[in-house]
């Protein structure tokens, strides 16, 4: 058992993780809290610049463009545009064009009604004016807003005697069809736009980088707190990180994919639960090459970006989430969200966010990998084989001790037993 452990410690310390037996504790007055001072505060713990993210974390990119001369464009596709446009002047624009077009249809009844002398002589018996009870503006514009509203009350109506106000009838109530439209439909998009539905699709705040099946990963979680599921659901992340060409071309936040299933289908979600992404760091990953000790000096963002169907609307959802280099803790896993209870499976979303800290070694993934083949003794590092227990475990060492030794003694039984059956029948 003492040669076990020794070989297991020598190991840890190859590896890069920290033997517990090696952990001493400090001193008492250095364990109490100290004042630090701005002399200790700038020579022990160096205050790490504030990073600056591509995507925040409910999903907005952090990128305005400026200096934008062709501005006609917006123009192109002003439905567009308008859908775009925040709330406040969303609900400007919309009673603007309303009153705009009701004033200006207004005045063209009143402009008619003017030079028709309806205005002066409207009230003289024989006189046909062109629309009845027209006597001012304001019950010009009245008319107006009757006509495209098709309110309709019955005290203003226009007569068969007006050729020009019946072509301006027509007039109004097309245009007044395809301002409805244009508006209307304008509002119902924006209120029942996608990316409202992924208010409630969840990123777990950290992203955590842990040993899986002998294999170092990257993971993170979603989530969906609605009933209604996103169908057809896919995921993807890019690593944005600043890189320079062999050539000398500096790249400032060059994207690259990083792998979570789409050469195998994992990257395709069944979403009723939530789901603990992973990327497996091989030779294809960019932290291939990364230690613990690397990665906490390098800068970059993880962006994760979660795609689907509505199933109630049947429109393409996306929500976005990213996590900074400061947000990849190494050496952690999810705490269980899932719990089998009555008749169904209850998920803690109080759970969704935690973490624990595991023991996993510090090296790079391609330096365990190499090791895990140069060493047969290497699965057995913790974390790194399920054979660990065997060797950790008191209680199943003594089981296994067990087993062996009933193995003996029935091996030791059918040699007995076939030596007394060749002295029988010789």
């Amino acid at each position: 058992m003492a040669g076990d452990s020794r070989v297991h410690m020598d190991h840890d310390m190859e590896i890069g993780v920290t033997p517990r037996e090696q952990v001493k504790k400090l001193p008492k007055h250095l364990r109490e809290s100290q004042i630090p001072t701005d002399r200790t505060h700038l020579i022990s713990d160096p205050v790490k610049k504030p990073r600056q993210r591509y995507v925040q974390k409910d999903g907005k990119c952090n990128v305005h463009h400026g200096n934008v001369q062709e501005t006609y464009r917006y123009l192109s596709d002003l439905f567009t545009t308008l859908v775009d446009l925040r709330w406040r002047l969303s609900f400007f624009i919309f009673t603007l064009v309303y009153v705009v077009n009701w004033l200006f249809f207004g005045f063209l009844w009143w402009l008619i009604a003017l030079i028709r002398g309806d205005l002066l002589h409207g009230d003289e018996e024989g006189w046909t004016p062109c629309v009845e009870n027209l006597n001012s503006f304001v019950s010009a514009f009245l008319f107006s807003i009757e006509t495209e509203t098709t309110i309709g009350y019955g005290y203003r109506v226009i007569t068969e005697k007006c050729p020009e106000g019946i072509i301006l009838l027509l007039v109004q109530a097309i245009l007044g069809s395809i301002v409805n439209a244009m508006m209307v439909g304008c509002m119902f998009v924006k209120i029942s736009q996608p990316k409202n539905r992924a208010e409630t699709l969840m990123f777990s705040h950290k992203a955590v980088i842990s040993v899986r099946d002998n294999k170092m990963c990257l993971m993170f979680r979603v989530g969906d707190l609605r009933n209604s599921h996103i169908v057809e659901a896919s995921i993807r992340a890019k690593l944005i990180r600043s890189q320079q060409t062999k050539e000398g071309e500096f790249i400032p936040l060059n994207q690259t994919d990083i792998n979570i299933g789409f050469d195998t289908g994992d990257d395709r979600l069944f979403l009723v639960s939530p789901l603990i992404i992973s990327h497996e760091i091989n030779e294809k990953s960019p932290f291939w090459e990364m230690s613990r000790a690397q990665m906490e000096k390098e800068e970059f963002e993880i962006v994760v970006i979660l795609e689907g169907m509505v199933e109630a609307t049947g429109m393409t959802c996306q929500a976005r989430s990213s996590y900074l280099d400061s947000e990849v803790l190494w050496g952690y896993r999810f705490t269980p969200v899932l719990s089998l209870e009555k008749g169904f499976y209850e998920v803690d979303y109080n759970n969704f966010h935690d973490i624990y800290e595991t023991n996993t070694p510090t090296c790079s993934a391609k330096e365990l990998s190499a090791r895990l083949k140069e060493s047969p003794l290497l699965p057995h590092l913790p974390l790194l084989s399920p054979d660990l227990r065997q060797h950790t475990d008191p209680f199943s060492a003594q089981t296994t001790r067990e087993e062996t030794e009933k193995d003996a003694e029935k091996a030791a039984d059918t040699n007995n037993g076939s030596a007394n059956r060749l002295e029988e029948n010789p």
